[in-house]
Formats: C-alpha cells, sequence, structure tokens
C-alpha cells in the first residue's frame, strides 16, 4: 500500500498564524484565534486586496466595509463540507478584473458577494468528499478555502483553472457536473497554493536562471513553474488512479485518457526533477515533493 502523502508542513502552518496577525493589525478591528489559521488566512488576503484597491479607487464606503470586515464576509457565506466550511461562488467570468496583481483574471470576495447555487454548492461540496476520501482532505482543508466556479463545460471541453500567489487558498476553475472531475481540479490548484505557501514559508527563492522543459507546455520555464507542474500534475494523477474504480461509462474513459497522457508526459521529466529538486534547500520540503512525483511515475 503506497505510503500516504504528507501535506503537514510546520512552517506553512506558522507562515499562515504570522501574515493572517499582520494583515488584521492593519484592520481596526481585533481578530482573535481561530481553530482553523488557515481559513483566516486565506480570507484575511481577500480583505487586504478588495481594501487595497478600494483605496486605489478613492472608494471610501468599500474600504471602510473591508476595515470592519477582515474576513471580507466569507465566515457568512461557508457551506459545510467534508474538509471544513468552504467559500463556493461563482462570479461572471467577463467581469473579473485583471490588475498588475495577476497575470490572469481574478476575483475577490466584497460586500456584494453571494454564495454559488445550491446545485453548485452540493457538486462541490461533493467534490470535497471525494477528494478528502481518497487522501487529500488535508490539501483542501488548507489550501481551498474559496473555490470560484467559473464556466459550466461539457465533459471533454478544456477545463481552465488557475490561482494566485496574492490571494492564497483560493481556487478558480471551470467545472462539469461530476464531483470526480472537480475533485481533481481542486486538487490540482491547492496544490499550487500548497507549494507557493511552502516556498514561502522557508524563504526559498528558486534560480531564475535555471530552465527545464516543461512538456506540459512545451517550453522551458524557470525551475519555480517547473517544480509547481512536477508536484501538480502527479497530485491529479495519484487522485485519479484511485478514484477511477469507482467512476463508469464517459467519465471512466474521461480519467482514464487523462491518466494515460499524465504518465507519458510526467515520464520525460526525471532527469530535469531531480536537477531542479536539488535547488530546494529543505530536506523535508524536497522530501514531500519526492514522493509524489515518484509515486506518480509508478502509475
Amino acid at each position: 500500500m503506497p505510503t500516504p502523502l504528507d501535506f503537514a508542513f510546520s512552517p506553512i502552518r506558522d507562515l499562515h498564524q504570522n501574515r493572517t496577525r499582520r494583515i488584521h493589525s492593519l484592520f481596526r478591528t481585533t481578530v482573535g484565534e481561530t481553530e482553523r489559521p488557515a481559513d483566516t488566512y486565506c480570507l484575511a488576503h481577500h480583505a487586504l486586496e478588495g481594501a487595497e484597491a478600494a483605496a486605489r479607487a478613492g472608494d471610501t464606503p468599500s474600504f471602510d466595509w473591508y476595515q470592519t470586515h477582515p474576513d471580507a464576509n466569507g465566515t457568512a457565506l461557508t457551506t459545510p463540507t467534508a474538509v471544513g466550511p468552504r467559500i463556493v461562488v461563482s462570479p461572471d467570468p467577463g467581469l473579473m478584473p485583471r490588475s498588475p496583481i495577476s497575470d490572469t483574471a481574478y476575483y475577490v470576495l466584497g460586500p456584494d458577494t453571494t454564495a454559488a447555487s445550491a446545485d453548485e454548492l452540493a457538486l462541490t461540496a461533493a467534490a470535497f468528499d471525494t477528494a478528502a476520501r481518497h487522501g487529500f482532505g488535508d490539501l483542501l482543508a488548507d489550501h481551498a478555502v474559496v473555490t470560484c466556479l467559473l464556466r459550466r463545460k461539457a465533459l471533454g471541453d478544456t477545463l481552465i483553472s488557475w490561482a494566485i500567489t496574492r490571494l492564497p487558498g483560493t481556487v478558480y476553475t471551470d467545472h462539469v457536473d461530476a464531483p470526480v472531475v472537480l475533485g481533481r481540479d481542486l486538487i490540482h490548484e491547492g496544490g499550487h497554493n500548497w507549494l507557493n505557501d511552502a516556498l514561502t514559508s522557508i524563504g526559498c527563492k528558486l534560480d531564475e536562471a535555471a530552465t527545464f522543459h516543461s512538456p506540459w507546455r512545451n517550453a522551458r520555464r524557470p525551475a519555480f513553474g517547473f517544480l509547481h507542474a512536477c508536484w501538480a500534475f502527479p497530485l491529479t494523477m495519484i487522485y485519479t488512479a484511485r478514484v477511477l474504480t469507482e467512476t463508469t461509462g464517459d467519465i471512466h474513459r474521461f480519467l482514464a485518457g487523462y491518466l494515460d497522457q499524465q504518465r507519458r508526459l510526467l515520464a520525460t521529466t526525471t532527469t530535469d526533477h531531480a536537477t531542479a529538486l536539488a535547488l530546494i534547500p529543505h530536506p523535508g520540503l524536497q522530501q514531500r515533493l519526492r514522493h509524489a512525483y515518484d509515486e506518480a511515475l509508478s502509475l
């Protein structure tokens, strides 16, 4: 039986607590310690981004609202899931802003935010449940606090998802009416959020001059992007292999095809992965990345 993936990394917990405390010190409202530091960490970043944007725009009412809502009102929007209370929203992708904080569009919780529809909440809760049952509950509990469901698509369409460093714990993703597929994409982006936090928590700035061929982009990428791919895609491979026996029909064929594709791509990265991994100075982080990578290679 494979060794369970270990997502517990004490520097991340320290980062969550310390950075949340620093953000909250900027607001007039005092926020006490909570049992879920990852949740307050994620929501504090939404409040900070919202307050900064309001200040730049001279929007005093919105700025004052964030001052008195250092959780960006996320706590009031939660829905129960297997990994804890989650915030699920469905912003209009066409109205999502772009700015220097992100190469892609993004959404910040604010005074006008409402929860996703009942169907979307049920879909997402089922996705979290599936992911948790297959060993990814700890990852998603701390690194997928806010889910922004974007375009509803048909199975087989290209699904686009992303995360941004300025809003940790937040996932943006297209979706289909299949919890098992959404679970895969939550794990992928939650993995990116985890690695962003892990690298930040140990003060690791990877050498940008070192580049490696990424088969996922068919281009050379800096170590940061390459290692992210060699972590997030293996996580989805492991998950997919674990859930395949529960699927049938079109969903089974879709996920089996995805796993076959990822096997081929990952197999081309073995030499470069070892070289890139050596750039990370923390043995515990190296071990976690290597473990997921090696398990995915063995599938």
